[in-house]
């Protein structure tokens, strides 16, 4: 090789390594220009749902914070569209939620931060005419009929006034969030923009959070919230594990129309619930006239229903509510046998059906539980007449729709490392079965205590995105959430098994649950229908109410003793259905 094309080499080498050298100088010159091209917030929530909006609003609902820090929330979707809803008078949404005294309190502002004024006012804006109190729940098991029932005058004048919860549309808390927002100008709505990554800053600049949008634009955080549900971007970016399952479960919503209460009955303000073989089924109530479903199901039967006439799918609801185990697995053989023919079954074939199986029952048509033929209302009612709700006449157009539903919880809710300036709320933190109707409310409790993290932080002088700020937050929520989630879960797996030595003892055990009126009343208060400031700690009084299933389950045990062999039965049975479950 000679002595010139050694050189040449050399020389390319050499350009190679300096063409090399000025690209990347050149990346890293962009990247530095672009982060600090940046716009700047010191908090960003990401997601517009109702606990993302709640915590835009409560931070802004502070003097002191508004003041003192930027605050700004992300929305992919079109939230001048929702702030414009304005649906016609006697029709409602089929995603409906129930907010617990304790909070309605945090919205209103009853239990407002330190600095703060004393009424946050985001209750004022939601419109109450499209709410209804719950003055009493009825649960039920399906398979034994044994009865729990909660009321509102068992726990004082007060929370007898206001019920024990109250039902309201998702979208008429999200439309009433924003218009209170309106009125604080310093919270800055960024809507139909998605985030597109999340990188770190450069360590010199702190490492902060970089959100990249999809209108070209980068936000730089102190703090980023993820408000943004189960498949959170921003969980992912912090690297936050999950745990969960799916539960084989659909959930079916949709909104009901029925006739009145009678002149001799009590106001439409009784929820319902019964646990049926293939899931609990729900019946709240919206108005006078009308009620909000929620039917967890097996998907295929799920799909079966939907794909039926609406009429089919009222009758079925009324049966679900009425006949016996034993006719209701015989009418959802039939609805998926015809669903898989392609030949789904008419109003008039499952009237008829219905009919039958009342007449094999010995149910009297006059009584509350026949539903197959239409009856006049006037009269004085049975004297059962509220044990089930009313009979369903009509499911209001399009609002047929469901759900699959899954245990979800993240391993921490604070990022760290790369992760850091990170923190998780609501759907984005735990996911969890819509049984007890508890899910918004955990959020929000999630929301109000981070807030007042966020505050105490910056009265102190502390950096408000730091580990440190934010650990109270998990050490308050996790334990709380994670306490009410298993006892949740675990209800759900008690009552989705038709083994009869189980069935036997959890309804002894419902039956004198039933009897103990200050453990129903401290169930109560605990979980929320007595309107309170939170503990502190944060799980002392949620504990209380995860354990009434512990309570349960305790007396299904001493139940299950007194048959001796069926109580060893029991537990090897049950530990067996948990397993599995999982």
């Amino acid at each position: 090789m000679s002595l010139t094309a050694t050189s040449t080499r050399a020389s390319r080498a050499g350009l190679n390594i300096l063409k090399y050298t000025s690209a990347t100088c050149r990346r890293r010159l962009y990247v530095t220009e672009a982060t600090s091209a940046a716009l700047e917030s010191d908090v960003v929530i990401v997601g517009g749902g109702p606990a993302g909006l709640a915590l835009a609003s409560a931070l802004g609902s502070s003097s002191y914070l508004r003041k003192n820090i930027s605050i700004t929330l992300i929305e992919g979707g079109d939230l001048d569209k929702l702030k414009a809803w304005n649906p016609s008078p006697g029709t409602f949404s089929n995603r409906v939620v129930s907010l617990t005294n304790t909070s309605q309190a945090f919205l209103r502002g009853t239990n407002g931060l330190a600095s703060r004024s004393s009424y946050i006012g985001a209750w004022s804006f939601v419109d109450e005419g499209r709410t209804c109190g719950v003055e009493e729940i009825q649960v039920w098991d399906g398979l034994s009929d044994a009865r729990i029932e909660f009321a509102a005058a068992e726990l004082g004048s007060q929370v007898e006034q206001s019920g024990m919860s109250r039902l309201t549309e998702n979208f008429n808390l999200q439309r009433g969030l924003l218009q209170h927002l309106d009125t604080i100008p310093e919270v800055k709505l960024l809507q139909q923009t998605k985030v597109v990554s999340i990188t770190n800053d450069s360590e010199d600049r702190g490492g902060w959070p970089v959100l990249h949008l999809d209108n070209n634009k980068t936000i730089r955080t102190r703090l980023l919230v993820g408000a943004d549900g189960f498949n959170s971007p921003v969980r992912a970016f912090a690297k936050i594990p999950s745990f969960g399952w799916a539960y084989n479960t659909q959930a079916i919503v949709a909104t009901m129309n029925h006739p009145p209460r009678g002149a001799f009955e009590g106001p439409n303000t009784t929820a319902y619930q019964r646990f049926l073989s293939t899931g609990p089924i729900a019946f709240l109530p919206l108005s006078s006239t009308t009620s909000s479903l929620v039917w967890s199901t097996k998907p295929p039967l799920a799909a079966a229903l939907l794909a039926c006439d609406s009429d089919v799918l009222a009758s079925m609801i009324n049966a679900a509510f009425r006949l016996p185990d034993v006719s209701l697995r015989v009418l959802h053989k039939l609805i998926l046998e015809r669903h898989e023919s392609g030949k789904p079954v008419s109003p008039s074939e499952i009237r008829e059906e219905i009919h039958w199986r009342e007449q094999a029952h010995a149910i009297d048509q006059n009584s509350t539980y026949a539903s197959a033929l239409v009856k006049s209302q006037a009269g004085i009612p049975p004297e059962d007449s509220e044990s089930v709700p009313p009979l369903v006449t009509e499911i209001q157009p399009k609002s047929a729709a469901s759900f699959p539903l899954r245990f979800n919880h993240a391993e921490t809710y604070i990022g760290e490392g790369l992760g850091a300036r990170t923190v998780l709320v609501g759907d984005a933190a735990h996911t969890v079965h819509p049984l007890a109707g508890q899910g918004l409310n955990l959020g929000l409790a999630d929301v109000e205590c981070l807030a007042k993290c966020i505050e105490d932080s910056l009265l102190n002088g502390g950096d408000i995105g730091s580990y440190t700020a934010l650990l109270p937050y998990t050490q308050e929520r996790y334990l709380a959430n994670h306490t009410l989630m298993s006892a949740f879960d675990k209800l759900h797996k008690l009552y989705s098994t038709d083994c009869q030595p189980i069935v036997w003892v959890r309804s002894v055990g419902l039956e004198v649950l039933n009897e103990l009126d200050s453990v129903k009343a401290g169930i109560m208060m605990t979980a929320g229908a007595q309107a309170s400031r939170r503990a502190s700690s944060g799980s002392s009084g949620w504990t209380f109410a995860g354990n009434a299933v512990q309570t349960l389950l305790s007396t299904v045990h001493t139940a299950g003793l007194v048959q001796g062999a069926i109580g060893t039965t029991f537990g090897s049975a049950l530990k067996t259905l948990f397993e599995k479950a999982r």
